[in-house]
C-alpha cells in the first residue's frame, strides 16, 4: 500500500499525529493517492482535508521513502513517501476522517498506540 505522509513538528519538537475515525493507532497525517496525483500533491490534499492546513506541493520537502507494518491493516506493509511540512502559524484542527489529533513528544509517547511508521522513524527520541 503506497501512501504519502507528513512530518509536522511544532516549536517544542513534538510530532503531529492523528487518529482516524474507527481506529486506535495515531499516525502521521496523509493518505492514499487519487488517480494521477504525485506523492506531494496527495499530501497537500490530505493535509487540507484531514487537519485543515494549506501547504503547496512545491513547499513540501521530501524525506524519502520508508516502509513499516500497516497500523490498521494487519499483515500489510505501508510504503510511505514522507515529506517535512512547515505549516507556519497555521493551527491544525480535526477534519475529514479524523477523530483526534495530538502533538506527541519523546516524553508523551509511552502508553499511546502509535503506528509503526511514526514510532520507528519519526517520533522524537
Amino acid at each position: 500500500m503506497h501512501v504519502s505522509a507528513a512530518v509536522i513538528v511544532d516549536a517544542e519538537g513534538r510530532l503531529l499525529l492523528v487518529r482516524k475515525a474507527g481506529t486506535t493507532a495515531f499516525m502521521q497525517p496523509g493518505g492514499k493517492p487519487e488517480p494521477g496525483e504525485s506523492p506531494s500533491e496527495t499530501l497537500s490534499r490530505e493535509l487540507a482535508e484531514e487537519v485543515g492546513v494549506s501547504v503547496a506541493p512545491a513547499d513540501l520537502s521530501s524525506l524519502g521513502t520508508f516502509t513499516a507494518a500497516a497500523a490498521n491493516e494487519p499483515g500489510f506493509v505501508v510504503v510511505a513517501e514522507v515529506f517535512a511540512a512547515d505549516i507556519g502559524s497555521q493551527h491544525p484542527a480535526v477534519g475529514a476522517e479524523i477523530a483526534e489529533l495530538r502533538w506527541v513528544g519523546a516524553d508523551d509517547a509511552d502508553g499511546i498506540d502509535i503506528a509503526p511508521l511514526a514510532r520507528e522513524h519519526f517520533l522524537p527520541r
